[in-house]
């Protein structure tokens, strides 16, 4: 058993390191990594960011992924211990506030797959706000986050650890242009898992003798 226990990582995860015998090195990781609150180089690297991957669960501990993207600067840090980001118009479903609404942790992951192929995570616990109310608490947040669109709701976050995602299997991209048009090949977005077969797609695979329906 390790003789450095640690605030971070859950019950279940200390049991597995005991159970494999991963616990020194996972302390260690935790010594090395893990922050209570951002430090001054996670501050600059969410500034710069333009995509975040987020991770929530209801209360019966059903859980969603979910990604959101924007400008840089669109996750706004508003000190060391908190951050705050926009939630635009979208389907109307609003699954990860939804979620948030009954289980406010929320776990955050930041990938830049183009410059120093790096993750950070974020993890806390959440907050929903409209734009007048969380305006008026922190004044200094972006008026203009994305040209053109307003926020319906603000995510609040608390933050209780950060660390890092080391770059090993994280692919080198390169980012290009959108193209102008839309490709009329493609099938528009409403449609693209759900809508009709498009007449390229390739024929679905006959079923195997033993699952047909009998």
């Amino acid at each position: 058993m390790s003789s450095h226990p640690t605030p971070f990582g859950s019950a279940g995860e200390h049991l597995l390191q005991q159970q494999l015998g991963t616990a020194d090195r996972a302390q260690r990781f935790y010594d090395q990594q893990v922050r209570p609150c951002l430090t001054p180089q996670m501050r600059e690297f969410i500034g710069r960011q333009t995509m975040v991957f987020l991770a929530t669960s209801d209360a019966r501990g059903e859980c969603d992924a979910s990604f959101r993207a924007g400008p840089p600067g669109f996750v706004h840090v508003i000190d060391d211990h908190t951050l705050a980001y926009p939630e635009f118009r979208g389907n109307g479903v609003l699954a990860s506030a939804g979620n948030m609404s009954e289980n406010p942790h929320l776990g955050m992951l930041f990938v830049d797959f183009t410059r120093d192929r790096i993750g950070l995570h974020v993890n806390g616990v959440s907050r929903l706000y409209t734009d007048t109310t969380l305006r008026a608490l922190h004044p200094e947040l972006p008026s203009d986050v994305a040209p053109g669109r307003g926020p319906e709701l603000w995510v609040h976050l608390s933050i209780e650890e950060a660390y890092i995602h080391c770059s090993k299997y994280i692919p080198q991209l390169a980012q290009v242009p959108q193209p102008a048009l839309h490709d009329p090949a493609r099938p528009k977005d409403a449609h693209y898992f759900t809508g009709p077969r498009h007449a390229a797609d390739p024929a679905p695979l006959e079923p195997a003798p033993w699952v047909r329906a009998r």
